[in-house]
């Protein structure tokens, strides 16, 4: 697993997630607004393809953990069907995350030393929420004209499978 640390308490990954007892990459995708998330989930879904949404850059800086979980809300009950897990991140900032993991997020990214990520992660646990490393973002719709059409653009890229008969010439 690449970029992966294994703590006594917490799991931190790089945009790889246990999966029904299997290993899969889940493209992660940067959402800005609720129009973001609702394009992510509808393309997972037509795709039947497992994604991770993640907010930008200390987003619980400006949107708060509150606005994040109400995000992730409303977008699954537009698109229930849809394979999705959602990561908030929190920068550097232990307090912040600690708030999201009250608020019941249901994942949070941290940066910090590692006495910090291994206390948080242990509340995370007892908690139920997952404390992760950053995500890159395989896509980021802050500037997408189309995002549904970029979204899924980017499933079929990343989609598991054969190739197609005639594409190979």
């Amino acid at each position: 697993m690449r970029n992966s640390i294994d703590l006594p308490k917490i799991r931190i990954a790089h945009n790889i997630n246990a999966y029904c007892g299997q290993m899969r990459i889940r493209p992660a995708i940067m959402i800005h607004e609720l129009a973001h998330a609702v394009a992510a989930l509808e393309a997972a879904q037509e795709n039947r393809s497992p994604v991770t949404l993640v907010s930008a850059p200390g987003a619980v800086r400006t949107g708060g953990a509150g606005w994040w979980r109400e995000l992730i809300a409303q977008a699954r009950a537009q698109v229930p069907d849809a394979d999705a897990r959602s990561l908030l991140d929190c920068a550097d900032e232990p307090g912040m995350a600690l708030a999201a993991i009250r608020e019941g997020v249901e994942a949070v990214t941290l940066t910090g030393n590692l006495d910090t990520l291994r206390r948080l992660g242990d509340i995370a646990r007892q908690s139920g929420v997952a404390l992760r490393a950053p995500a890159r973002a395989d896509l980021d719709l802050a500037c997408s004209e189309n995002p549904v059409a970029d979204c899924k653009k980017l499933l079929e890229i990343r989609a598991p499978g054969v190739a197609k008969p005639r594409a190979l010439g």
